[in-house]
This record gives C-alpha cells, sequence and structure tokens, in this order.
C-alpha cells in the first residue's frame, strides 16, 4: 500500500537522498534550494539556497551523499584537510545549471548561466557549507536535455548522466561533431572531479567517459549483486530504454534509438548500420536496450530495492518511474542479471502497446 511520507511545502522536486531512515533531503528544480524532511516534516528553513538557472530542463538537478571521503580517491586532499573535518561529516554532491544572478535569470532576462556543474559540501549543523566546485559541464542555449542524475558507485567514484544538450559532439555519434565535450554521456570521476582509468583516451572530458551516446536520462543504479550500471533514457517520440552499461557502452543516440531505426541503416528491430557510430578506436561498443517502449513514456528513475521490506519477491529487482503516466514499473532480471526477465508478449523487449504497457 502507499502511506503519505511527509506534507509540506516542496515545490518541483527533481531528485532526493537519504541521510537516515527518517531524515531526506530534496531538491527544488527552479528555487535552488535543498530541503529536508525529518520524521516527516519539512523543515522551513533550507540547508542550503543556490543561484539555480532554470529555463526549461536546467535547474538543480541531482544529488548524492558520502558519509565520508576515502583518502585514496581525493587526491589534492591534505594532511590539515583531514584533520579539521570531524570523522562522522556528511558530504553532499549537487549537480545543477549555476545562475550568474539570481534565480532564473536566463528565463528572465536571458543572461546565460555558468554551466551544469557539480560542486561538494559539507553538512554542518543543518546546513550546507564549505562549496567546493569538482566539475564543470557544458550548456546549451535551448536550454533541454542536462540529464542531473549522480550516485557515488560501488567503487567509491563518482557518476553523473547528462544529455547531448544539442550540442553536437562526437559523443552523439557525429563523426564530424564536436570532439568529446562532457555531454551526451555518463561521467565517471573520483570525489574531487578527476579522471579514474579512462576508457576512450586521455582529453579534458574525453577520459571521463564511462558511457555515450545518451540522448538525455532521469535515471542510473547500480545492481546491489553485481555492481553492474544500468540506466534509463528517453527518446524522442518513441524508443524509452532501459539499458545494462557496461564500461565503454555505446547507446547508439542519435544513429538510432530503441529497437528503431531513427535514420537510414537500422532494418526492423536489429541495428545493422555500425559503421554510421563512433567507436573511439574500438573502445566502444554499442549495445541494444534490454527494454523499450514504443511510444514515449517520459521514462524518469530507475532504482534496485535492495531490501526484503515489501517481499523477498522484490529484493535487488529493478524499478522503474515514469512522467507521462506516473506509473511505477517492476522487473526481475534474469539468473546471471544482465538482462530482465521477460516473458509473454514483452519476449521481444518491446511494450508495444497501453496493454503490454499495464
Amino acid at each position: 500500500k502507499i502511506e503519505t511520507a511527509s506534507k509540506g511545502e516542496i515545490f518541483f522536486p527533481t531528485s532526493m537522498a537519504f541521510l537516515g531512515p527518517n531524515d531526506i533531503l530534496v531538491l527544488e528544480k527552479n528555487t535552488g534550494q535543498v530541503k529536508r524532511i525529518l520524521n516527516g516534516t519539512v523543515i522551513p528553513e533550507p540547508l542550503l539556497d543556490v543561484n539555480a538557472a532554470n529555463k526549461n530542463e536546467r535547474g538543480l538537478l541531482g544529488i548524492a551523499v558520502s558519509p565520508k571521503i576515502s583518502i585514496n580517491n581525493i587526491n589534492n586532499i591534505t594532511k590539515k584537510d583531514i584533520d579539521s573535518k570531524s570523522s562522522n561529516t556528511t558530504y553532499v554532491f549537487l549537480y545543477y545549471t549555476q545562475s550568474k544572478e539570481k534565480d532564473g535569470t536566463d528565463v528572465t532576462n536571458g543572461t546565460g548561466p555558468y554551466g551544469n556543474r557539480i560542486y561538494t559540501y559539507d553538512l554542518v549543523n543543518d546546513k550546507l557549507v564549505n562549496p567546493k566546485l569538482i566539475l564543470e559541464l557544458p550548456i546549451s542555449p535551448i536550454a533541454i536535455h542536462n540529464g542531473g542524475k549522480i550516485k557515488i558507485g560501488p567503487d567509491n567514484n563518482l557518476y553523473l548522466v547528462i544529455g547531448d544538450i544539442d550540442s553536437g559532439s562526437k559523443t552523439e555519434n557525429l563523426k564530424e561533431g564536436k570532439d568529446p565535450d562532457g555531454s551526451s554521456g555518463i561521467l565517471r570521476v573520483t570525489l574531487d572531479g578527476k579522471a579514474v582509468n579512462p576508457i576512450f583516451g586521455e582529453g579534458r572530458y574525453l577520459e571521463k567517459y564511462f558511457a555515450y551516446g545518451i540522448r538525455n536520462s532521469f535515471g542510473i543504479d547500480f545492481d546491489p549483486v553485481t555492481g553492474n550500471l544500468w540506466d534509463t533514457e528517453n527518446g524522442p517520440q518513441f524508443g524509452d530504454e532501459i539499458n545494462l552499461v557496461e564500461p565503454g557502452f555505446n547507446s547508439g543516440w542519435r544513429k538510432v534509438q530503441g529497437v528503431w531505426h531513427y535514420s537510414d541503416g537500422a532494418i526492423g528491430r536489429k541495428f545493422y548500420a555500425m559503421n554510421a557510430l563512433t567507436n573511439f578506436s574500438g573502445k566502444g561498443k554499442y549495445s541494444s536496450p534490454e527494454f523499450s517502449w514504443n511510444n514515449t513514456i517520459g521514462v524518469t528513475d530507475l532504482t534496485f530495492l535492495n531490501s526484503k521490506k515489501i517481499g523477498y519477491n522484490f529484493e535487488n529487482d529493478i524499478f522503474v518511474g515514469d512522467f507521462g503516466n506516473g506509473y511505477l514499473y517492476h522487473f526481475d532480471l534474469n539468473k546471471d542479471r544482465t538482462g530482465l526477465d521477460l516473458n509473454g508478449s514483452l519476449i521481444d523487449k518491446v511494450a508495444n502497446s497501453d496493454l503490454e504497457i499495464r
């Protein structure tokens, strides 16, 4: 059954993170405020209020919480820094489009934002303090496909997803496009924003890519059993996806989306035009989605339920939400947890109708 966890004034929430069982941080997209819900009550005073650009899909978008930072993952931390921090300090990471002025000036007077940025903060006495910019990402004038979901992986590195922002980068499988600019992919960095074991090569942004060819996404999470990364991806008017994201994964955008062709060279439900894709000297590998929807549903977040709280049948399974219908979807994984356990009319990995969606 559904129970109300909290009532109070929260406007346009985008993401949330748990500090404890009854202690939640919630982001407001347009106000740039981080709200705290403690034992079901929204604390009136925000923990933080940043200047958020909020035109279209810009805003305060993603949050991740770390109870501690591994010294091995911090390249420029000093002994003084370590000594100055309490052993029980909580670190909060925020992804947002930073306005040059107050909230929404990109809408009210057209002032361009600084960019999509990730900051880390210390949580001290109900405030987020000591901001540190760890990663700066691009934006585009049309203010779409900023992604924004961030997660700390089992390797204690930070993973983030950003859409194509209409940038025309080679990471959108445009062979004549711009060099990789930090868009259209899942990036992996240390907790202070440095590259981790580059997959595709060296370069300011290229070395940070874990996966590419992603149109836009609002959901990434790690399988608690295998540690594998999964994501959701938003199609244009078709082909929303669920993907298993292995290192070097190419999701295919803009050449293919879902299991349908987006341009000439794809036949039926199998994509054949591999020579149309950017593969970074063979280091990138295209993989078809593990599931897709015929008509776009506005797929949102994805999470694994690492709990038996609602029954053993749901433990470590995938749950996915959508914006278009307000539905929550449940998926079992196959035996080796590299795909979804589908049967009946979904054996083709596609929801072709409203009946199959339900």
